[in-house]
């Protein structure tokens, strides 16, 4: 495990930048996102481990296809009813 506290968004739900892409859903970008935890600490290993994982798959092609950055400030979280991963970058400013 990477982070060994909290993220300071778990468990409350937060805005996805607008300019946030997702292949699979063109409407990702400004959805209400319901933060569980950083990745690390829900699954026990990086999104880049997670051999398998579609998820942390589907991030590795948005990392490729949006230039994010190559880290593990990463969040697992829900749109509606689907898990997905997004950098900490993606949210909008938080209080």
């Amino acid at each position: 495990m990477i982070h060994e506290t909290q993220s300071k968004l778990a468990g409350r739900a937060v805005t996805l930048k607008k300019d946030v892409k997702h292949f699979q859903q063109p409407h990702f970008g400004g959805s209400e996102y319901n933060v569980e935890d950083y990745w690390d600490r829900v699954s026990d290993k990086s999104w880049m481990f997670s051999d398998g994982n579609i998820a942390a798959m589907v991030y590795g092609i948005r990392t490729g296809m949006s230039n994010l950055p190559i880290d593990d400030e990463v969040l697992y979280g829900k749109v509606g009813s689907f898990g997905h991963l997004v950098h900490i970058s993606e949210i909008e400013e938080t209080e």
